[in-house]
């Protein structure tokens, strides 16, 4: 491993035409993936009837989020093998891997048979195609933030790979997009028969064109220069976790920095859809377009953010929108519940709804969400040296977001139901998901307050001293 003072040769950034297309480059593919990866999210409330035993609507919402967090339990591991690939071979050659596994799986779930059909062999093969799913994103979103930071100038980094934080937001903007055209346009009825899986069978498009996009690309100099050099890592794996110092800093970046930003995202969007939908009773149709609107709003403050991190730092941003979520979301959550379905019929009335403090609501907490997540790429590429950047930052990033954030849904939806909500606060059972998301945002503010250094004045071919 890189010493911590040690002297080093630094590498120019690119020119600017280069900087637009890798950033470019690695946004759409990274986009691609979202999308792929949220497609199921974004269906999780309609997917339980398809591919569940029927019976009892509350359990089959369950086992569909349940299904949706499977592929985020996974996210580490992926982040592991293709962050260790990423080290030692290159970052290019593990998008390209990470891309075709992704396309594949998402497209064949356009071609599964339903539970009706199959029976459990659909949901075994549904589980199958999400773990595969999640391995892809597990190495994606290190190799993409990786990629564009060892491009960039030092003191824009934070801008620069903020491009990079802008795709998974889109590429759930675009999920709902693609599924409320096919809904309208195909109809209800149908859509729910076949019309589902048009939105899956684009995935076999967008892998064409994002692979074609990946193999035009370069290796990142930073690692090009290393590899020539012959300083490359021969065992990231152990580099990035047998290393005291650097294990150090995997266990303060999980706990300090991206669980807290992991249920701030996961609140602020899945968590926030299924709510209006299963909890306020809204149909889906009005639910996707206040959310939609609300991401339109606020996706430009994932870029402000970024900017403004490599003004004022990094960890002070993602912290404030940590404190944040934990003081306003239950008054945010109980505000929507008053603009939405005041009176809880078992289906809202649209005329109750305020649609302008919906948005608001939403937008706040969408504010939050780029606060967090603005600087987070930033944040993890100057954490970890060069040789073992891609596997030390992928782990603790999916594990904030595959594990405490993708299981958020989940979680929260099971502890609104449970009878013991449901006998201690009655109604206000509705808001008790909510503890899980604040808890954790506590703790990570506290950790990261207290044990992460601020990161944004550090260069990247040198490690942080303690």
């Amino acid at each position: 491993m890189e010493s911590p003072t040690a002297a080093t040769v630094p590498v120019e950034a690119a020119d600017p035409s280069t900087l637009r297309r890798v950033i470019t480059a690695a946004s759409l593919g990274t986009l691609f993936e979202w999308y792929d990866f949220y497609l199921y999210g974004s269906l999780a409330v309609f997917f339980g009837g398809l591919f569940f035993p029927k019976g009892n609507e509350t359990a089959q919402l369950l086992a569909s989020l349940a299904t949706f967090g499977a592929g985020f339990g996974v996210r580490p591991l992926g982040a592991i093998v293709f962050g260790h690939v990423g080290d030692l071979v290159g970052r290019k050659y593990s998008f390209l891997i990470t891309m075709a596994t992704m396309g594949l799986s998402t497209a064949l779930i356009g071609l599964l048979p339903t539970y009706e059909q199959v029976g459990l062999w659909a949901t075994f093969l549904l589980v199958l195609l999400r773990l595969l799913q999640g391995l892809a994103l597990g190495g994606e979103y290190g190799g993409a933030a990786t990629y564009v930071a060892e491009h960039v100038p030092d003191t824009k980094r934070g801008y620069y790979t903020s491009y990079i934080q802008t795709t998974a937001t889109l590429g759930f903007f675009v999920s709902m997009g693609v599924i409320g055209v096919t809904r309208v346009l195909m109809g209800e009825e149908f859509f729910k028969s076949t019309g589902w899986r048009v939105p899956f069978l684009l995935s076999f498009i967008l892998l064409a064109v994002s692979l074609y996009i990946r193999l035009k690309m370069s290796e990142s100099p930073l690692f090009s220069k290393l590899k020539s050099s012959g300083k490359t890592s021969k065992n990231p794996l152990k580099e990035s976790f047998a290393n005291p110092l650097n294990r150090k800093y995997v266990l303060l970046a999980l706990f300090g920095a991206t669980a807290g930003q992991g249920v701030v995202w996961y609140t602020g969007q899945f968590y926030a859809l299924t709510f209006l939908q299963s909890a306020l009773k809204l149909d889906w149709k009005t639910a996707y377009i206040l959310v939609s609107i609300a991401l339109a709003i606020a996706t430009p403050l994932f870029i402000f953010f970024g900017w403004l991190s490599d003004r004022i730092g990094r960890k002070r941003i993602m912290l404030a929108g940590c404190v944040l979520g934990a003081l306003t979301y239950i008054p945010i959550f109980m505000a929507m519940k008053h603009f939405a379905n005041p009176q809880g019929l078992p289906v809202a009335d649209p005329a109750q709804v305020n649609h302008f403090m919906m948005v608001v609501l939403l937008t706040v907490q969408m504010v939050y969400v780029c606060m967090v997540y603005g600087p987070i790429a930033a944040f993890l590429v100057e954490l970890f040296p060069t040789r073992v950047r891609y596997t030390s930052m992928s782990l603790p990033y999916h594990l904030g977001n595959g594990w405490f954030g993708g299981f958020l849904p989940l979680i929260a939806t099971a502890v609104t139901s449970s009878t013991w909500a449901q006998t201690t606060f009655g109604e206000g059972a509705l808001y008790t998901g909510l503890i899980y998301p604040i808890v954790i945002c506590i703790i990570t503010v506290i950790i990261g307050g207290l044990f992460i250094h601020e990161t944004k004045d550090h260069k990247l071919e040198t490690h942080i001293q303690t």
